[in-house]
């Protein structure tokens, strides 16, 4: 093995250095955020708390995991990112798996047309209009139909159709295999990389929405716990006026003055972050093969 002069070895150092201090400065807050969640609320608020809790308590999640509209909220956002990632990557792997076919009449314009989603959109107007006139407003299925379609992901789904041995195709027709037997039994199994990449991807966009609901959706029973995380940051109070802590929990505020508005929102966030987070390691092998595969030249 080379040895390394000073200058490389130098320049490893720095290298190294930036880069723990570059991880520190985007792990920090999501850790100070986790301290202050289970630091009392008042001793919070007189500042200091940063890498461990001063005055531990679990009082801010005990209010939290109390409270029935978050609980209904986390129940939401769960079956939303659940179903939602399941039918879009399903809907847009089959459109993908059409779009390869060379004797689709019509396949150029079709492409054309998806490209032109890209970089055009009606606006946010005519996209409520749309959704009011389809009988989506304060529906479930307003988180799953408008999302059914992606079509950077067609793309990538479809690169890598095309990047498959053609043999595969044909050895399943001469047995008699049909179109979709081909799709479910041969493809899709193939592509585990891709789908677990773009399934997260999709799975974090669900997850992490909080705007179309506050524009679809008035019914509480509807509403995600990333709405309602919006909603108390824009509080900045807990009271029964809010909106946002049912009375059981505004109750056990007024009786534990250690509890605060920080103290809860940074709780909540851990609530809303943590799950999410969890995913990741069960597809991270996955990212490197499943990232390039958009790269790759037809």
């Amino acid at each position: 093995m080379r040895r390394l002069s000073f200058s490389d070895r130098l320049m490893v150092i720095v290298i190294y250095v930036f880069l723990i201090l570059l991880s520190f400065t985007a792990f920090y807050p999501f850790w100070n955020a986790l301290v202050v969640s289970f630091n009392t609320g008042t001793d919070t608020s007189m500042g200091g708390v940063t890498f461990w809790p001063r005055d531990f308590t679990l009082e801010n999640y005990k209010i939290i995991l109390s409270d029935n509209r978050l609980l209904n909220g986390f129940f939401i956002s769960v079956s939303r990112t659940a179903i939602g990632t399941v039918t879009a990557i399903l809907m847009t792997a089959i459109l993908a798996y059409g779009m390869t076919k060379s004797n689709l009449m019509g396949r150029k314009i079709y492409m054309v047309y998806f490209i032109i989603t890209m970089y055009v959109s009606g606006g946010l107007i005519p996209s409520y209009l749309l959704i009011r006139s389809l009988g989506l407003m304060n529906s479930f299925l307003v988180f799953i139909i408008p999302s059914l379609i992606s079509v950077w992901n067609m793309i990538v789904f479809r690169t890598f159709f095309k990047g498959l041995p053609a043999g595969l195709e044909e050895s399943a027709q001469i047995d008699g295999c049909s179109n979709w037997g081909m799709f479910f039994r041969i493809i899709l199994p193939l592509s585990g990389p891709v789908i677990a990449t773009l399934g997260l991807f999709t799975a974090i966009a669900h997850w992490n929405d909080w705007f179309m609901p506050s524009i679809y959706i008035t019914n509480e029973k509807l509403m995600p716990i990333q709405t309602l995380l919006r909603q108390t940051l824009n509080s900045n109070i807990v009271t029964g006026q809010s909106g946002i802590f049912d009375t059981a929990s505004v109750s056990i505020v007024e009786k534990t003055r250690s509890i605060t508005s920080k103290s809860l929102t940074m709780a909540m966030m851990m609530v809303v972050t943590i799950p999410i987070i969890l995913v990741y390691p069960f597809v991270q092998r996955y990212f490197v093969k499943g990232v390039l595969v958009g790269s790759m030249k037809e």
